[in-house]
């Protein structure tokens, strides 16, 4: 008789240091998924504690309070009749001290334990340990090879079922030594930050696994937002020839329920991937409704100029946190245009926020007033620009000290690239939304977002010009380049790595390229006092982007 397990991925969102509440999450699904006839439940990566942690791993108190919520999570599952539940935590091993620096005595690792009959019945640990883009493992694990450990299959109601964690099963070796130690099934913990691309990419590479041991694959992968990373969800299972048959939804929680046999094959519910723009949208609110739920912010405050950037983000906002939670204030100066203010009411009223005006204007003329002396005979420039910006970026932060809501920034990558922002202006405030959309994108998602109904961006936000307002007839192509030429060079000189030579060889002229490079070269100062903002791409201003503020390298 063909065995056929029944196995559940509980795609869960985990808050970091939640120890407790991370363990009720699992609980809950393991008992759901119990309730549906499953015998085995995965949960993600590092689930109990969340991830990424960062230097929580090196308190000791962290790492003991994370070892009593494993065993309270095995303890509180002990009347789930046969259901074994694989859930990802660190662990402490041997003599360590998790204080020390030396790797002899430290013995942290990255683990997946299954639980069953009230206790821990096996534990895996991590073997291949990232450290490239928005990971830093190394500086807190130590490699489950380095220990000695060999891999881990447990037989579920006579399935073998070999575990992994993440990394693991882009590599050969920890797939091979599973199927050689007996796994007729890979199950893999997940905890993979999104970016544009990653999903497809990650589905041919566990597909490409798959195919290399002859055996399916499950994946159970962490959603919600945690800081500047988002993950996806998208928990899906391929059978021993690579194809994907089941797949959970992207960007909730879900629990994918999949049948699989000793043969290889899989079969469960296979919900689709969402379009590019569809992806985009759905993390940058998954990043903003986490950012603030899980911080305790009651709501947000947006600066709204009547410009493309300030109304996407109102947008996301409103989708993230819904109209009653988010509050639309314009600062008009004497060089904002009619228009601006006609479309930031239109589109307050489109989304039902609540819509301040604050004139700025008796504050300029006091700080211009106040500063006559100091600039006599000196021709007004972006000093004065820059006075608007503070002065909004002012009165945003006073309302937010106030209220307790979060300032939402809306400056774009475009922008944060090449300093056309303003320190202690525009770029104040708490969280940065579109800090990873480049300016090309965000007229993308506008125009994704006002074909899903209703339009509640309004059309002339979206065709007029760019410009800051803050001197007369001014627009960005004043001071940059074409957009659509900046984010082409942006794109492979920030993301790619490319040089400017091979920029310049790429087709594009060497003054705008140098010019470029020296707009990033020399605004690094600015992006470090930026505030954290969601990562979209594969290579984000912030974790993924560590130059050196001072710095002579010029290719």
């Amino acid at each position: 008789m063909q065995t056929v397990l029944k196995i559940a991925l509980a795609q869960l969102n985990a808050t970091v240091g939640d120890l407790a509440g991370n363990g009720r999450l699992v609980a809950a699904a393991a008992r759901e998924a119990h309730a549906q006839g499953a015998r085995l439940v995965v949960a993600p990566e590092l689930m109990l504690c969340g991830y990424p942690p960062e230097d929580l791993l090196l308190r000791p108190s962290f790492m003991a309070a994370s070892a009593k919520a494993l065993d309270d999570l095995a303890a509180d599952l002990a009347d789930c009749d046969g259901l074994h539940v694989v859930v990802g935590h660190p662990v402490l091993w041997g003599d360590g001290d998790v204080r020390s620096r030396s790797h002899a005595v430290q013995r942290r690792f990255n683990a997946a334990s299954v639980l069953a009959r009230g206790k821990v019945q096996a534990t895996y640990c991590k073997r291949e340990l990232p450290n490239y883009q928005v990971f830093d493992e190394r500086r807190y694990f130590v490699s489950g090879r380095e220990a000695g450990q060999g891999p881990v299959v447990v037989d579920i109601d006579g399935l073998r079922v070999g575990l992994m964690i993440c990394e693991d099963a882009w590599f050969d070796e920890p797939a091979a030594l599973a199927r050689d130690a007996g796994a007729q099934v890979l199950c893999v913990l997940n905890a993979s930050p999104f970016h544009l691309e990653k999903a497809v990419d990650r589905e041919a590479r566990m597909a490409e696994r798959a195919r290399t041991v002859g055996l399916p694959l499950l994946y159970s992968h962490l959603v919600g937002g945690q800081d500047e990373v988002v993950f996806d969800g998208a928990s899906f299972a391929v059978d021993a020839t690579g194809v994907v048959r089941a797949r959970a939804a992207s960007f909730e929680p879900a629990l994918l329920v999949c049948d699989v046999d000793a043969t290889g094959g899989v079969a469960g519910p296979l919900a689709p991937l969402p379009s590019p723009e569809s992806q985009v949208w759905s993390a940058l609110v998954t990043g903003v409704r986490d950012y603030l739920g899980k911080n305790g912010f009651p709501g947000a405050i947006i600066g709204l100029s009547g410009g493309i950037d300030s109304a996407l983000v109102l947008a996301v906002a409103v989708d993230a946190l819904g109209a009653d939670k988010v509050r639309a204030v314009m600062m008009p100066s004497p060089y904002t245009a009619d228009i601006s203010w006609i479309d930031a009411r239109d589109m307050a009223e489109r989304l039902g926020v609540r819509y301040d005006e604050i004139a700025i204007a008796p504050m300029f003329d006091a700080f211009r007033a106040g500063l006559a002396d100091q600039f006599a005979g000196l021709p007004e420039d972006t000093t004065e620009e820059n006075l608007q910006a503070r002065i909004r970026g002012t009165l945003l932060m006073a309302l937010s000290n106030k209220t307790g809501a979060i300032v939402l920034t809306t400056g774009n990558k475009s922008e944060m690239a090449t300093g056309y922002c303003t320190l202690y202006g525009d770029m104040a405030g708490g969280f940065a939304v579109i800090k990873d959309v480049a300016k090309t994108l965000v007229y993308r998602l506008a125009e994704w977002r006002n074909a899903q109904g209703a339009e509640v961006i309004p059309r002339r936000i979206i065709t007029r010009p760019p410009s800051a307002e803050l001197r007369p007839d001014q627009t960005d192509q004043d001071s940059l380049p074409p957009y659509e030429v900046l984010d082409a060079i942006l794109a492979r000189y920030m993301e790619e790595d490319q040089g400017v030579d091979e920029i310049v060889a790429a087709g594009f002229e060497r003054s705008t390229v140098e010019r470029v490079a020296r707009l990033i070269r020399v605004n690094e100062y600015k992006r470090r006092q930026a505030p954290v903002g969601i990562r979209i791409t594969h290579r984000a201003f912030g974790r993924d982007w560590r130059y050196p503020i001072t710095s002579r390298f010029r290719a």
